[in-house]
């Protein structure tokens, strides 16, 4: 199913810059290119002027968590386009635009669904309204930084898991910070690089095991599990670097669970560790645990 609906926006001298792309995936499993939705909003000067959504035949299998989640199973993709074939709508959207996601798993989605299909990757500039949104409301510290959690605290409602709302909502996160700090695009871009408190400084808390607290992961806690191609203390060390917390075993708290490439390949969906169904059995009581591949999480690493 592809969608693609746009409207006219409404121009104004002297506005804040607010013209940028918003989007969103969703995954058919735990590898991040196996992209099954996309959703992407285009908002100029603060408005919606256009918007595409598109199921994505990811050709992999579908795992029931995922599906528990998001709802899209492979009777759904069957005749959708693949992620080539979307990329192209994708791309058109995105060219020389600033593309907003909500934390980075979007954009290492895109990055690995572009190498697994051999496509050009968008060329845009990213940023993250999950960064953003940590240096305007403080309070964010206690409930969180994920997409529900901020739409909560600024009063947004929307239908979380689905790429096209997620998308507007992150849209939505940006433009709120806007409104509230008077930074415009621009300035948005540069203050997501500096320290949450510019007047402090996070050079001393490059690693640590309790998260850089200016690292674009900070907020999320992380385990590991399975065999790894890095030694897992070195593992730790890099989560650590870009602000995740690591525990040792997966308990509400955990927001994200890192297998090793080699378990997701052999299980497929069977015979999975403790630590991995109790992270399928938790987030399917509607905690908010992703399971990604050990590649995905040193692509989120790199693209820090």
């Amino acid at each position: 199913m592809c969608i693609f609906l746009k409207s006219q926006a409404e121009n104004s001298e002297g506005d804040v810059p607010m013209n940028f792309v918003a989007i969103d995936v969703e995954t058919a499993n735990a590898d991040m290119a196996s992209i099954c939705s996309i959703g992407a909003v285009k908002f100029e000067r603060g408005k919606i002027v256009g918007e595409w959504y598109s199921l994505v035949d990811p050709q992999d299998y579908f795992d029931g968590i995922n599906v528990s989640i998001h709802g899209i199973d492979v009777d759904m993709v069957r005749g959708a386009p693949t992620y080539a074939e979307a990329s192209r709508t994708l791309h058109d959207m995105l060219r020389d635009a600033v593309a907003v996601t909500h934390t980075h798993f979007d954009r290492v989605a895109t990055h690995q669904a572009s190498n697994r299909w051999a496509v050009a990757e968008p060329t845009c500039t990213w940023l993250d309204s999950a960064r953003v949104a940590r240096r305007t409301w403080a309070e964010c510290a206690s409930s969180g930084y994920g997409l529900a959690d901020v739409c909560r605290l600024i009063g947004y409602e929307f239908q979380h898991h689905h790429a096209l709302e997620d998308a507007k909502a992150a849209g939505h996160i940006l433009l709120t910070a806007m409104q509230k700090t008077g930074l415009d695009l621009d300035g948005w871009l540069s203050r997501v690089r500096q320290p949450i408190d510019p007047s402090s400084s996070s050079a001393g808390a490059a690693i640590r095991r309790d998260g850089n607290p200016d690292g674009p992961l900070f907020g999320e806690v992380i385990v590991f599990t399975g065999a790894l191609a890095i030694p897992r203390r070195e593992a730790a060390d890099l989560a650590a670097s870009v602000g995740c917390e690591v525990d040792s075993g997966v308990t509400k708290k955990t927001t994200l669970l890192v297998v090793g490439d080699t378990d997701v390949q052999r299980l497929a969906g069977h015979e999975k560790s403790s630590k991995h169904r109790k992270a399928e059995e938790l987030a399917s009581k509607g905690f908010p645990i992703r399971i990604i591949r050990e590649t995905d999480f040193r692509e989120l690493v790199a693209l820090a």
